[in-house]
């Protein structure tokens, strides 16, 4: 099988806590790297919408990392019976 090298510049925040993540989940860096590419192959594009939010949900976004607008529930029962209301 012959291998080709992928070269990628990342920001070291990003990159530890992706490879963090990526150790509990018992895989490399170069397992998910080569599991996102074949996916796009399978997929023929990207294995996730990508999309540019409305103004609706950029405003939802800046207000709960401003925690402003927030809810919190005791539950998850709780969390969903406010659903019905």
């Amino acid at each position: 099988m012959k291998t080709a090298v992928v070269h990628s510049r990342i920001q070291p925040e990003i990159k530890e806590q992706a490879e963090s993540i990526l150790h509990r989940l018992g895989l490399s860096p170069t397992e998910a790297i080569r599991i996102f590419y074949t996916q796009i192959t399978l997929k023929r594009g990207l294995p996730f919408e990508v999309s540019i939010p409305n103004a609706t949900t950029r405003k939802a976004l800046e207000d709960s990392e401003k925690g402003i607008k927030l809810t919190s529930f005791n539950s998850v029962d709780e969390l969903f019976e406010s659903w019905d209301k």
